[in-house]
């Protein structure tokens, strides 16, 4: 009987470790295709021959990325905003997190639903401007951290896993003479670095591939995150014939070199958090 179970087992998990990777295997093919585009040569491109090898190597179309000065302001100026919001987005969903953690807070209990409800019942595109308007960050980089400076989600994961933490860790930090500040910076905040790294990495991907508010709220170009300079480039940017003929470029070359230099810093922050990804995640929806 154990001998067939344990078939069936190894049968199951075959099965699904084929289907994940054939799901992997597709997804990817729209990635591979954009860097491929980016690296094959103008008659290749023309003539249809790129799929997601690159045909007639070129790399010109990165040079010629590289050399747009709207495209590499944004570019930096995209990391310095998402550090920033990053920063702030963690700072206020752990200021909010950790006193709904605790048990005895006088009013807890309406504060989180307050939170809740505010993930079902969204205000809307008009109310959310006025309210930017009425603040004075139209047209400001504050109009792109503050409005989303705290996710009720994450803010609920993060709670969790304050209540994850055994309570006589608590118990022993106030015997130690700890203030709450000083349990927060120094006991707290240590045991939940997973999920601290996790929703980081939430709020650095959401930043990062934001163009809503940019759109809604900035008009000069100098707060143009790189994916607004991007949507700017698929919908605007065009070789002429006589500039293609001389550079073997075309107007797919360039935007996909584009498409990809932005993928690069979430490529390269990923690896180091995504150890911690799914033991954040299940730190903070264990309890609740």
């Amino acid at each position: 009987m154990s001998a067939i179970n344990s078939k069936n087992e190894r049968l199951f998990q075959f099965f699904w470790t084929a289907f994940f990777i054939l799901i992997t295997c597709i997804a990817m093919i729209p990635i591979l295709r954009v860097l491929a585009v980016s690296l094959s040569g103008k008659n290749a491109i023309l003539a249809g021959k790129v799929f997601i090898l690159p045909v007639d190597i070129n790399i010109e179309a990165y040079t010629r990325a590289l050399q747009s000065g709207s495209f590499v302001n944004a570019f930096w100026y995209s990391i310095v905003l998402m550090l920033a919001s990053t920063v702030i987005n963690l700072v206020m969903t752990v200021l909010a997190a950790y006193p709904l953690s605790k048990k005895g807070l006088v009013g807890g209990k309406i504060v989180m639903t307050l939170f809740v409800l505010t993930m079902y019942l969204h205000p809307g595109v008009i109310p959310e401007y006025l309210n930017v308007r009425d603040f004075k960050m139209i047209d400001t980089v504050w109009a792109l951290i503050v409005p989303g400076a705290l996710s009720a989600y994450n803010m609920i994961i993060m709670c969790n896993a304050f209540k994850g933490i055994d309570a006589a860790i608590y118990d022993a930090a106030k015997i130690d003479g700890c203030s709450e500040a000083r349990c927060l910076l120094s006991v707290v905040l240590p045991l939940v670095y997973p999920t601290m790294a996790t929703l980081g990495l939430f709020y650095a991907v959401g930043r990062w591939n934001g163009i809503s508010d940019v759109l809604y709220y900035i008009n000069s170009s100098k707060y143009f995150t790189v994916q607004m300079v991007l949507k700017q480039f698929v919908e605007s940017i065009n070789v002429s014939v006589e500039e293609g003929l001389q550079t073997n470029l075309v107007a797919e070359n360039i935007k996909a070199a584009s498409i990809v230099i932005s993928m690069l810093p979430m490529l390269i922050v990923y690896p180091f958090v995504q150890k911690f990804f799914t033991k954040g995640i299940m730190v903070g929806a264990v309890k609740g």
